[in-house]
């Protein structure tokens, strides 16, 4: 590589190109030859992979075109179309369908990478000539852009490279930038809110005067901050600036909502207010391409202040979020705090933003537990939890894994990724091949099928498969000048030429220069297989042996880990049983006469400290987390009791001195699963109790909103449970943020004792509050009781009064 091209990449003074990045990358890595792998893939079996990929995509293909189109889906059970309207709904997933033909315009792309050009003519046509905009149907901004917007601009500008290049489609006239053109005009009335940030909906006829839509005022991260890309490509072809302004007026109006401690986004927000609704922060579903687009803006567009901002949060995503492979979601306010306890299949992106954004090392570990995921799971499932075991069933046909996988092999050369890419094409084939092109699967534990092809099935799923497995020489087009977006759409980096309005921000006081130390690959030599290695076993628990000369942190401590107990050993420290031994609660002791060497019991006193501040920490973040259904003793009394409760990850989070007061009342079916409660008429208003069980936490909690109760309290259906012995949890919901009461759960023997206090008092009245607050609040009502005592004893005093004191008894 030449000296001025390595200044470029260092120095970012022109616009940067991925194919640069990446050949640094493997400049870096290929130092080391004595550890390439051995395991590599034959021409002749990566040939027979491509065309296998390239097979999977014309069967799904076919099967919708002869099938469904010109439906927005096929539906591969049913053997049908998917239309809005006429197919029974499935609530607000349908916002992805408008009835305009939907997965053949987002396939149009991958038919000019496969070398289709007749098809890909035929097709353009097709859209053309059927598919309108101008329809009654409520759709989704993001998906819209993401899926339709980009599909038409990614065929619109493969379309005029065919014809300078391949002599073909010299009728073509631009129509579907104009198409893209009309579109972008329906989208832009959600941008008309007091943030700049946009309505999560629009209707392609009536824009926001659909009734539907008046109290439209929650969109998620990723909905928001997924639209630049596409917009600005938008722009810069028509000579529009409109929407490429409403894109930027977005992104930085998403910046300004930060946490500024933290750096943090949280996931779900007021578009009117700005106020967080949901706070939890991570790199899955909500916020995913939040990240994605805030990266890929800076290389589409060079805007400097767009790499600034995406190295702030990717840093702070390390420093919380991430937790060696894992990446656990956490408070954005509280960023020490876990906010719940599984991951979800969307965050398997990641490793591929952190690939292009040169940071390899963490890529390859997160990869390699995704594939340990897989391995186990068969399928990887929509959401598995922190010990790897199946939270959401489903599989989706997704494509981020394989996109990350793709990537990883353009970094690094490394075959082992067409070995995991052959592994992923080969599960599929089996699993999700059908007749009449590839289904969902419900299930990944029992198989079973899911009436359902998403559109990003074909344009993204196959298109990477396609691409891992074909050499730069076998396709028509030079990846390496594109950016690919979210929805693997082909945008041109030679887009940054037609226009700019963006200017340097590096001068201004928001960033420093500390924010664009990560723009370039780092340097320190790697090979992807010594990352690998000592998380070989990461799932199946055999941890490797601690590293010699590397002090083990109390962080990383496993109590189960015999490598760890032999190094706290060594160090002077001892461990003694308290308690039931079935509850696992150990005492440390330190001492430097029991350590191997003087720096080995200095490295003990070390781990001691940080395990006291680590205790401390998870103490306060518990607390932080517990909710208290508290109750006054009796009708007269002052006095109240607490009984501890837990969160929900569904629900509006209580915080600070908000809480919600209210009679009780039991359900009726208790445990609320039924459609309708016998007693719906006496709980309107009323904070409703039911019973663990038969149907998931937030279908009770829905249920419960539905008839008008102010809260819920689910109690649980284990006879003897407490959360004086028991860890307590966050329930978790299935990903729809609709339930707009809090919830919370009580073990049973809590729940006892509020049964009890209910039979003594039929209206009894509870509040609902942080379990920190109700703490502050008794000691404030204590310290106000002391004060008031003290007042009446020195008035009682000063007017002569006060009773004589009775002498102590004498010994």
């Amino acid at each position: 590589m030449s000296s001025t091209t390595l200044s470029i990449v260092a120095q970012r003074l022109l616009l940067p190109s991925l194919v640069s990045l990446l050949l640094l990358i493997v400049s870096v890595i290929s130092d080391d030859a004595s550890t390439m792998p051995t395991q590599n893939m034959s021409h002749k079996e990566r040939a027979e992979l491509r065309e296998e990929s390239r097979e999977m995509f014309y069967h799904a293909y076919h099967a919708y075109m002869e099938n469904a189109y010109p439906a927005d889906e096929l539906m591969p059970l049913s053997c049908k179309g998917r239309y809005r309207g006429v197919t029974p709904s499935r609530g607000d997933m349908d916002d992805i369908l408008g009835n305009f033909s939907m997965t053949l315009v987002d396939s149009l792309d991958t038919l000019v990478l496969l070398g289709d050009f007749a098809e890909f003519e035929h097709a353009v046509k097709l859209v053309i000539r059927d598919v309108q905009f101008d329809s009654d149907i409520i759709v989704s901004v993001f998906e819209t852009n993401i899926r339709m917007v980009g599909g038409l601009l990614s065929a619109h500008i493969l379309a005029e490279y065919l014809q300078k290049q391949a002599d073909v489609m010299h009728w073509y006239k631009g129509e579907m930038l104009e198409m893209a053109r009309e579109l972008g005009y329906r989208l832009l009335p959600a941008f008309n809110t007091t943030t700049g940030i946009p309505h999560a909906r629009v209707n392609l006829r009536l824009g926001m005067k659909d009734p539907q839509l008046k109290k439209s005022r929650e969109t998620c991260t990723a909905c928001a901050g997924t639209i630049l890309l596409e917009f600005a490509a938008l722009s810069r072809l028509t000579g529009d600036p409109i929407f490429e302004v409403r894109a930027h007026a977005a992104m930085d109006a998403l910046w300004k909502l930060r946490h500024r401690g933290s750096d943090l986004m949280g996931t779900v927000l007021n578009i009117h207010s700005g106020d967080w609704i949901r706070r939890d922060s991570g790199v899955g579903a909500g916020i995913d391409s939040y990240y994605e687009y805030l990266f890929k803006s800076y290389v589409l567009l060079g805007d400097d202040k767009y790499l600034a901002r995406f190295n702030r949060h990717y840093n702070a995503v390390m420093k919380y979020v991430s937790e060696g492979p894992m990446l656990l979601d956490v408070l954005m306010h509280r960023p020490h705090a876990k906010s719940r306890n599984f991951m979800d299949s969307l965050l398997a992106f990641w490793p591929g933003l952190q690939v292009l954004s040169g940071d390899l090392k963490p890529a390859v570990q997160t990869h390699e537990m995704l594939y340990q995921v897989m391995q186990m799971h068969t399928l990887i499932p929509e959401a598995w939890t922190v010990d790897f075991q199946i939270h959401w069933g489903q599989h989706h046909l997704r494509p981020e894994f394989i996109e990350s996988t793709y990537f990883l092999y353009r970094a690094t050369g490394d075959h082992h990724y067409l070995q995991v890419g052959k592994r992923a094409l080969k599960t599929l084939q089996k699993y999700a091949k059908v007749s009449c092109g590839y289904a969902a699967v419900n299930d990944v534990r029992t198989g079973k099928h899911e009436d359902r092809m998403d559109s990003f099935v074909l344009s993204e799923t196959f298109k990477y498969l396609f691409l891992l497995f074909s050499d730069p020489q076998d396709l028509i087009i030079n990846v390496d000048e594109f950016v690919f977006t979210t929805e693997a759409h082909l945008l041109p980096l030679s887009i940054a030429q037609l226009g700019n309005s963006t200017f340097s921000f590096r001068q201004s006081d928001e960033h420093n220069v500390l924010d664009f130390m990560r723009t370039c690959p780092s340097s320190n030599k790697l090979f992807p297989e010594k990352v690998r290695k000592p998380l070989r076993n990461f799932i199946t628990g055999s941890c490797p042996r601690t590293i010699s000369g590397k002090r083990l942190s109390a962080l990383d401590f496993q109590a189960s880990n015999a490598d760890h107990l032999r190094a706290v050993y060594d160090m002077g420290i001892t461990m003694v049983s308290v308690g039931d031994r079935s509850q696992g609660k150990v005492r440390l002791f330190h001492s430097f006469y029991n350590a191997k060497s003087q720096e080995e019991g200095e490295m003990g006193l070390q781990f001691m400290q940080e395990m006291l501040e680590l205790t401390k920490m998870q103490s306060m973040n518990q607390l932080a987390q517990l909710q208290a259904v508290a109750y006054a003793l009796d009708e007269q009394s002052q006095d109240w009791t607490a009984l501890v409760a837990g969160p929900s990850h569904f629900s509006p989070e209580l915080i600070g001195e908000q809480f919600v007061e209210g009679e009780v009342v039991l359900a009726s079916p208790f445990r609320a699963c039924d459609e309708k409660l016998e007693n719906a008429s006496d709980i309107s208003g009323k904070i409703l109790v039911a019973e663990r069980g038969d149907c998931t936490f937030v279908s009770k909690a829905r249920l419960a909103q539905k008839v008008g109760a102010t809260a819920l309290i689910v109690c649980d259906n284990v006879s003897g449970s407490s959360g004086e012995t028991q860890p307590m949890f966050a329930m978790s919901g299935d990903g729809k943020d609709d339930v707009a009461i809090p919830v919370v759960f009580m073990y049973s023997q809590e729940f006892t004792k509020l049964s009890a206090a209910m039979q003594r008092r039929p209206q009894l009245r509870v509040r609902i509050m942080q379990m920190v607050e109700f703490k502050r609040w008794q000691l404030a009502k204590e310290a106000h009781q002391n004060e008031t005592a003290a007042a009446a004893a020195a008035a009682a005093l000063a007017a002569g009064t006060m009773p004589k004191k009775k002498p102590d008894k004498e010994l």
